[in-house]
């Protein structure tokens, strides 16, 4: 589970923000591959919330990979947890299933437990499109929501140096919001560099995406630092690194 935090984009002091929301990144996937069922993320759900900190927050990667919002939905509306939702944009067919999957979702159990929706994770960062094909999916959803009575925001969650790349101007204003992924661990960042390169990171993504859509704020969408494997040049995993870096 990698944390995300939502802190307003117009934030100009970065220490002691205080997020709008805050919680974890959760895969469909058990560890040993199988599916989450409804009980899988009621179970994954009480343990966030059992933990110090008051985690109610979880975001989601897919909408109909493991059928996630059919089995994750009922399970946050019995613990209580609110979901930014994951919506796959590779390729048509998938991209089609996954809005069916949203779809039937808001239909059955209405939207208070939307925080918003994630049109494509890291789409940028890989390749996988463009960005104006990227801007139009974006735009499809946001559509098709609103014609449902869905006002939750909808955006895009890609890294940090996709967000700065000029060549990306087209998805930061299709979005009502920015997910920046920041990991100072592949920027080979000491632990003790970790926090400010992070805040550097976010506060690169503000300026780019304010001088495009002014006010457009952006939200934290992953971090954090590795509790094991290879060291990245100066960065080395260990659970104290984790620990320090989530503190600093």
């Amino acid at each position: 589970m990698r944390p995300f935090a939502v802190a307003a984009a117009a934030l100009a002091a970065l220490s002691g923000v205080e997020a709008y929301w805050k919680g974890f990144n959760v895969g469909a996937n058990n560890p040993d591959g199988s599916c989450k069922t409804q009980q899988d993320w009621t179970n994954a759900f009480n343990t966030l919330k059992n933990l110090p900190g008051h985690f109610t927050s979880v975001r989601v990667y897919a909408a109909s990979d493991c059928n996630t919002l059919a089995n994750a939905v009922p399970a946050a509306l019995d613990t209580g947890i609110q979901l930014l939702v994951g919506v796959w944009i590779e390729d048509a067919a998938h991209f089609a299933a996954e809005k069916a999957a949203l779809q039937a979702a808001i239909n059955a159990h209405g939207h208070d437990w939307i925080i918003a929706i994630s049109v494509g994770s890291e789409d940028l960062y890989r390749k996988d499109t463009s960005a104006d094909t990227l801007a139009q999916q974006i735009y499809d959803v946001r559509g098709m929501v609103r014609a449902m009575g869905v006002p939750q925001e909808v955006g895009h969650v890609d890294t940090w140096t996709a967000w700065v790349d000029s060549a990306n101007t087209a998805v930061i204003q299709a979005c009502d919001f920015v997910g920046t992924d920041g990991y100072p661990y592949f920027q080979s960042s000491p632990i003790q560099n970790g926090a400010s390169d992070f805040w550097t990171s976010v506060q690169n993504v503000r300026d780019v995406v304010n001088s495009v859509k002014p006010g457009t704020w952006v939200w934290i969408t992953e971090t954090g630092w590795p509790i094991s494997g290879d060291n990245f040049g100066a960065a080395v995993p260990s659970q104290s690194n984790l620990q320090a870096y989530w503190s600093n």
